[in-house]
């Protein structure tokens, strides 16, 4: 399986997705979410699951890994630039901006790409993307633990795309 994404040119994911970007949620978040395709999938892929993560935040987040998007029961193989604000096709769970360092934003608002800010340098950020076998018994605003468990056993497949942001 691969992914790839318009919004990631030679490894650098464009500023449109990230703190350079216009568009902003009301708490000052970048929204406008990352386009990506999926080839190659298993025949028998019923859905995927995404997570887009930043490892490099663990130092400057006081310990864990930023999430910035969760999303699952997707059952197409593109999800195009913008589509987390407006989309019913699937499912988003709630990503770090929830946390301390987040601004505790309420869970509704965190159930939806949070897009790159990184706060000392630049960092790289890590698509998974997960072929399924089932859709999953997940509502909006599941945590991270929560996707892991429900996928326990239904990974067909996985594929990960990786792009610096700049701070």
């Amino acid at each position: 399986m691969k992914i790839t994404s318009t919004g990631i040119i030679e490894g650098i994911i464009n500023d449109e997705y990230g703190v350079r970007g216009t568009q902003v949620n009301e708490y000052g978040i970048p929204s406008y979410s990352l386009p990506f395709k999926i080839e190659g999938a298993p025949k028998n892929t019923k859905s995927y699951a995404i997570v887009l993560e930043d490892k490099d935040a663990y130092p400057v987040s006081g310990g864990f890994v930023w999430i910035h998007w969760l999303a699952a029961n997707i059952k197409k193989d593109e999800v195009q630039s913008n589509e987390s604000i407006s989309t019913k096709e699937f499912i988003q769970g709630t990503n770090s901006w929830t946390s301390i360092q987040g601004g505790q934003i309420s869970k509704e608002a965190a159930s939806y790409y949070g897009g790159m800010m990184p706060p000392d340098q630049p960092h790289l950020y890590e698509l998974h993307v997960y072929a399924l076998d089932i859709e999953l018994d997940l509502q909006n605003g599941f945590y991270l633990n929560e996707l892991h468990h429900a996928m326990n056993g239904h990974i067909l497949d996985t594929a990960t795309l990786k792009g610096i942001y700049k701070n």
